[in-house]
């Protein structure tokens, strides 16, 4: 990358000179590398500079085209906002969106959807289905090969949001089944600003109604300079996940566990959000409801520590996680609730002295209280 910012800055898409032809190659082999990370073939990637991006286009690309007829768009409640503002601007232009429930808090699968609920809701008339492969806040991986078997009984393309999976668990876009799959470089490492969205091209290739438009690039889908930078530091981000993805699972595994453990040492009436059968939640995720206190109050007494009470997108809003209200908690507790997202680089004492920390802010916030 920093070669790329100090020496090879030539557009990739300026191919009449040999700094451009340069670029193109380097960033066609990094273009490439991505490509194989999700077995997907190079042709069905398209760079944008996000997840966010990536859903829009997805949504709004599917249910826009000009040849599109089908007017219902399924979906869950607990999606990222990412997809639940492109669903309610496209139901203000007259769409049928169905948003499914979940599974409520206590159940092994807490925050799935319900697999003949969504059968139900799928028919002729629907023109997509989106349904996020793992969730931002409780960490739920969703049943999406199951979703995508659904889904072609009606010939109607699933589109998953795989943001927080990449990099966490693998992603296999043939394995998994979907026609649609969008992530950003930063949930695994990779740089700001930069994200992707694969289409399949085969058997049936998924149709798309461009949002981006002027110049053409990338098979006239998402027009725009490539941004050179970017792509090669997703690549090599994907490029590191892959190799180290096996023993990082398992680390993050046992971190979590130790944090849960220790923080119910410290703390009684500690309850779990989210699901309990473990192959059903990301390897670093834990969502915890603290009794008698506000998790924000919490968060202030320890400034030192990176925990949420939600998505990092909704950090600025007043109001309770929709993700688990929609389990079934209360405002209040959803409110007691902070998200523990365990990463690549922390440590066995660093998992101890954020428990300690915590038991110790808990304790002083309940006496204060009382």
């Amino acid at each position: 990358m920093v070669a790329f910012m100090e020496s090879h800055y030539a557009n990739p898409g300026s191919t009449t000179h040999e700094a451009g032809r340069e670029a193109s190659r380097i960033v066609a082999a990094s273009s490439h590398q991505i490509a194989q990370f999700l077995n997907a073939a190079d042709d069905e990637m398209i760079v944008t500079s996000g997840a966010t991006e990536s859903n829009n286009l997805a949504l709004f690309g599917v249910a826009l085209h000009p040849k599109q007829v089908r007017r219902r768009i399924v979906s869950a409640i607990t999606e990222h906002r990412a997809i639940l503002d492109p669903l309610l601007r496209l139901e203000r232009q007259g769409f049928e969106i169905v948003r499914l429930p979940v599974f409520q808090n206590g159940h092994p699968m807490a925050g799935g959807v319900n697999l003949d609920q969504l059968a139900e809701s799928i028919n002729e008339n629907t023109a997509l289905v989106t349904i996020m492969l793992a969730n931002n806040e409780i960490g739920t991986i969703q049943p999406i090969h199951e979703i995508s078997k659904l889904c072609k009984r009606f010939d109607v393309p699933l589109h998953t949001d795989a943001s927080q999976a990449i990099g966490r668990i693998p992603v296999d876009v043939q394995a998994l089944g979907v026609d649609l799959l969008s992530f950003a470089a930063h949930k695994f490492y990779g740089p700001k600003g930069i994200g992707g969205l694969f289409v399949r091209q085969s058997p049936d290739p998924v149709r798309l109604y461009a949002q981006i438009v002027g110049g053409g690039q990338q098979w006239n889908l998402r027009s725009g300079t490539l941004n050179s930078v970017g792509i090669i530091g997703m690549a090599k981000a994907m490029s590191v996940c892959s190799e180290m993805m096996g023993s990082e699972m398992q680390e993050q595994i046992r971190l979590r566990d130790l944090l849960w453990e220790l923080l119910n040492q410290g703390i009684y009436g500690l309850t779990k959000n989210g699901p309990t059968q473990e192959c059903t939640i990301l390897p670093n995720n834990l969502n915890v409801c603290f009794p008698k206190v506000d998790g924000q109050s919490l968060m202030l007494k320890l400034p030192e520590l990176a925990v949420s009470s939600g998505s990092a997108c909704t950090s600025f809003e007043p109001h309770p996680s929709h993700v688990l209200l929609a389990l079934g908690l209360t405002e209040d507790q959803a409110r007691a609730s902070l998200r523990f997202g365990l990463g690549r680089f922390n440590t066995e004492d660093e998992i101890r002295h954020v428990a300690k920390a915590i038991s110790l802010a808990h304790s002083s916030l309940v006496s204060f209280a009382a």
